[in-house]
């Protein structure tokens, strides 16, 4: 066992043991060779079921790495370009004067319809062509590419008909077979997981929340306007058989060392699979937009469908790292100048990233 791996696992071992966390993975490569492969505690609490290494964690917006690498992808193969409009590729969307939103704005997220409507259920979520009819009826909040703001449920729908239309195939299948397939991840990253394989998951529970924290946020803030309360990522929404089962791209259900493979391939070649060339991933992890976000009033700052700068640094302390965390205290993050990915998923649902920025922390000084 390297230095590396053990020093990972006694940190995965005290948070479960402390009560922290109740089942985790980190996983992390290195030059597109995986040197660290570490699990702990239980997938299932309710049958004692361990989590294993292909374990698959629903992840929310982790997610959302892997459908901008199937965006990417496809503009490799000059299927659009980035200063696409969206309305050429998908004609309903330029509705209500969104002719001008392009992809870039999109995986920006500053196309200006981060909202769903406020009586959108769970069940309209697993409804691609009800979720789709949404956005091309929506109207924007802001002119495009003038203003950023997290597109929490939307960026999903928006990226995700995008890659239907050029494909004619549902990207859940497009993920599958361009870029999970050939990296031999393909039954550990899903967005839509066939319900036979649900068995496999692990099951998501809330952590005490400090509803204090919520209490000191204005009544005011956008995101209230962006997505009804039922939205809001929970256990119980992220254990829903329909959830499981939708195609829903704004998040995932993946294993730790699967998106972080995706992430490898992402920088270089992985077992002789490159997903995209050198000259696209400086263009994609170059920030496109920076500021406060309209919607959740944070200062953030985006490439094309990642957020650049480490997790607790700014982009300007650590501009070579991209990718992207996910409400619970997910994440997974790819760094150019050393060549490392990183992939933490867990069950317990978090508020905060504390778990994270250990793992993180101990993969920085190796």
């Amino acid at each position: 066992m390297s230095d590396l791996q053990q020093q990972v696992q006694e940190a995965a071992d005290k948070l479960v043991e402390s009560g922290e966390e109740r089942g985790l993975q980190v996983a992390v490569y290195r030059d597109g060779v995986q040197i660290v492969d570490v699990v702990a505690g239980v997938a299932d609490p309710g049958t004692g079921r361990p989590v294993t290494s292909d374990t698959p964690f629903y992840n929310f917006s982790i997610g959302k790495g892997a459908t901008s690498a199937v965006a990417h992808v496809l503009a490799e193969r000059g299927l659009f370009g980035y200063d696409t409009r969206v309305a050429e590729l998908w004609p309903e969307f330029g509705r209500h004067g969104k002719e001008a939103v392009t992809v870039r704005h999109v995986l920006s997220h500053t196309a200006g319809v981060p909202g769903v409507p406020l009586d959108t259920t769970p069940e309209d979520v697993c409804d691609w062509g009800r979720m789709t009819a949404a956005l091309e009826e929506a109207e924007l909040w802001w002119e495009p590419g003038t203003k950023m703001g997290y597109h929490a449920y939307t960026f999903g729908f928006l990226v995700g008909e995008i890659v239907r239309r050029v494909t004619g195939k549902p990207i859940s299948q497009v993920l599958a077979e361009d870029v999970a397939g050939p990296l031999g991840i393909a039954d550990e990253l899903y967005f839509g997981m066939p319900e036979k394989e649900h068995a496999r998951l692990a099951r998501l529970e809330d952590a005490p929340m400090d509803m204090s924290e919520w209490g000191e946020m204005p009544a005011d803030l956008p995101m209230f306007k962006a997505a009804p309360m039922a939205l809001m990522p929970g256990a119980d929404l992220g254990n829903r058989p329909d959830y499981l089962s939708a195609d829903i791209p704004a998040g995932g259900k993946t294993s730790a060392r699967a998106i972080a493979r995706l992430y490898a391939a992402l920088l270089g070649e992985v077992d002789g699979t490159r997903l995209i060339s050198a000259e696209r991933l400086n263009e994609v992890t170059a920030v496109v937009s920076s500021g406060v976000d309209e919607v959740f009033g944070m200062p953030s700052a985006w490439g094309l469908g990642f957020n650049i700068g480490a997790p607790g640094s700014t982009p300007e302390q650590t501009p070579n790292v991209f990718g992207i965390g996910g409400a619970g205290g997910s994440t997974a993050w790819a760094d150019k100048e050393t060549g490392t990915t990183f992939a933490l998923t867990k069950n317990r649902l978090t508020n905060d990233f504390t778990a994270a920025a250990t793992f993180s922390e101990i993969v920085n000084r190796a």
